[in-house]
C-alpha cells in the first residue's frame, strides 16, 4: 500500500464530515506481555486506515473548514538514545514531507494544541467510551471552551461516534486494498498447499501450525492475521480450537484455520483434509455435503443479493445432506424453520474480510440484510461439527469437524475467488497429498 492510498482514504472521510467539524484518532499504545516484554505493535486499524502510520503514542485530528481539508499527526519526535534500543522513529519532519501531514506536533504537545484545534468547529468525531487514555483531556477541554462561552470562540456543539462514518467506506474496497488483499490469499494458498504436502501421521498440531507459519515467513510474510487453528479429529469440532498441542492420527482428518496479513490486510482460509492424504467413507460422506454448500453459498455472492443469500444457501444444502445421510428426520422445510440443523452447524457462513479478520460494516442497514456491492470483501466458510457423544448420531459420524473457507470479492458481474487455487474437492486433496515433497 502507497501512501498516496492512505491519502486517498482520508479524502473519502473528509467527504463525510460535516464542513467545520474535526475527527480526532489516537493510536493503540504498545501492550505488555510481561514485566518489560511488550507484544510485538500491531496498529489499530482504522488510525493505520487514516494514516499509513504504524508507531505507537500518536493522534491524528483531521478538520474540515468548509472546503479547506487538514490533517495533524501527533508522534514520537525522534531520538537518538531511544532509538539506539528500539529503531529509527519516523519523526516530525518525515511526517510532513512523506506521510504528508498538514502539520506534525511531538505527542507531548497535545494538550497545548488541543484548544486551538477544537476551536471553529461545530462537530466532532470521536468515539467516546472506548477507553482512549486521552478521553479525559478532551472532555476536560471542551468543558473549559464551553465555560468561555462568552467570548464568542467557535467550538464543537456535538459529538459523533467515528466508527459508522469510517466503516462504511471501510466495507468497500479500492483497488489498492484488493491488491493487498491477494497478495494476503496468495501467500496463504501457498501455506495451505505446502501444509497438505508435509503432513502426516505422527506429527503434532503445533508442528504443522510451524511448517504454516514458516511458509508464510519463506514469502516475507511474518505477521499472521489471526492465531492459527490446526484441529486434528474430534478437536475439529471446537470453532475456535487453538490449542494446537495433540498429536494427528492416522485415520483422522485435520482442520486448518490459517491466514496471512500483508501490508496491513487479511487472508482467511480454511481446508478440512485427511492426515494419511486419504478420505474415508464417512469423512468423504460429510466433506462432500459441506463443499457443496460452500459452492451453493458462493453462487449467491453478486451485486444486489442480500448479504443472508449465502447462508440460507449453505443452510438448506446441509439440512438436506443430514437429512439423506439420517441424521436428522422430518421435513426439510420443516428442519430448517426450527433450525435442527444448528446442532451440527452452529455459526454463519461467513463474515466481511479487510484489515480486520472479522472486518467492520453493518450487516443489516434498516433492519434488513444489506445488498452485496461490488468490492465488498467476505469468507464464504460453511461447516458441519458432530462431536464424540453426539446423542441419537450413528458412531461413524462422530469425532469429525469440517469446514471449507475461501475469500471472494464481489465484482460487477458475480464475484471472484482470491483463494481458489488452493486444493478443495476430495479428488484434488488426494491428489495433491500423493505428491512426493521431495
Amino acid at each position: 500500500m502507497s501512501l498516496k492510498s492512505f491519502a486517498r482514504h482520508r479524502a473519502a472521510f473528509f467527504r463525510q464530515m460535516e464542513k467545520r467539524s474535526i475527527a480526532i484518532l489516537p493510536a493503540v499504545p504498545h501492550a505488555v506481555r510481561n514485566r518489560d516484554v511488550e507484544y510485538p505493535y500491531h496498529p489499530e486499524s482504522d488510525f493505520f486506515y487514516l494514516t499509513g502510520f504504524s508507531e505507537p503514542n500518536a493522534i491524528v485530528v483531521l478538520k474540515r473548514e468548509g472546503q479547506r481539508r487538514s490533517w495533524v499527526l501527533f508522534c514520537q519526535p525522534r531520538d537518538a538514545a531511544t532509538e539506539q534500543w528500539v529503531g529509527e522513529r519516523i519523526g516530525l519532519k518525515r511526517a510532513k514531507s512523506e506521510w504528508g501531514a498538514t502539520e506534525a506536533w511531538a505527542i507531548e504537545q497535545w494538550d497545548e494544541k488541543l484548544p486551538e484545534l477544537l476551536t471553529g468547529a461545530d462537530h466532532l468525531y470521536f468515539n467516546l467510551g472506548a477507553g482512549h487514555a486521552i478521553e479525559s483531556t478532551l472532555l476536560a477541554q471542551l468543558h473549559q471552551l464551553r465555560m468561555r462561552n462568552r467570548s464568542a470562540l467557535c467550538y464543537p456543539q456535538s459529538v459523533h461516534t467515528l466508527d459508522p462514518l469510517l466503516h462504511e467506506i471501510r466495507v468497500r474496497k479500492s483497488v489498492d486494498e484488493l491488491h493487498a488483499m491477494r497478495r494476503a490469499a496468495e501467500i496463504s494458498v501457498e501455506a495451505h498447499r505446502h501444509a497438505m504436502r508435509v503432513c502426516q501421521p505422527g506429527m503434532g498440531e503445533g508442528q504443522l501450525e510451524g511448517e504454516v507459519l514458516y511458509s508464510f515467513s519463506q514469502q516475507g510474510c511474518r505477521t499472521v492475521a489471526y492465531d492459527s487453528i490446526v484441529a486434528g479429529g474430534n478437536n475439529a469440532c471446537t470453532l475456535h480450537y487453538i490449542r494446537n498441542s495433540d498429536l494427528l492420527k492416522d485415520g483422522d482428518l485435520v482442520l486448518i484455520d490459517a491466514g496471512a496479513e500483508w501490508q496491513g490486510y487479511a487472508a482467511d482460509i480454511t481446508r478440512t483434509f485427511p492426515v494419511n492424504g486419504r478420505f474415508s467413507a464417512a469423512q468423504k460422506q460429510l466433506y462432500e455435503i459441506v463443499l457443496k454448500a460452500q459452492q451453493a453459498a458462493i453462487r449467491q455472492v453478486r451485486p444486489g443479493r442480500r448479504w443472508d443469500a449465502p447462508h440460507r444457501a449453505a443452510v438448506r444444502v446441509i439440512t438436506k445432506g443430514l437429512l439423506e445421510l439420517g441424521i436428522l428426520k422430518g421435513e426439510l422445510k420443516t428442519l430448517i424453520k426450527e433450525e435442527h440443523y444448528k446442532p451440527y452447524y452452529m455459526h454463519q457462513t461467513g463474515h466481511w474480510l479487510g484489515m480486520d479478520v472479522h472486518d467492520v460494516g453493518r450487516y443489516k442497514v434498516g433492519g434488513k440484510w444489506r445488498p452485496l456491492e461490488p468490492g465488498m470483501v467476505l469468507t464464504v466458510e460453511p461447516g458441519l461439527y458432530i462431536p464424540l457423544g453426539s446423542k441419537g448420531v450413528t458412531k461413524r459420524w462422530q469425532g469429525i469437524g469440517i469446514r471449507i473457507e475461501d475469500d471472494v470479492v464481489v465484482t460487477q458481474e458475480g464475484c471472484e475467488i482470491l483463494t481458489d487455487k488452493t486444493p478443495k474437492t476430495v479428488a484434488e486433496i488426494e491428489q495433491w497429498m500423493a505428491l512426493s515433497t521431495d
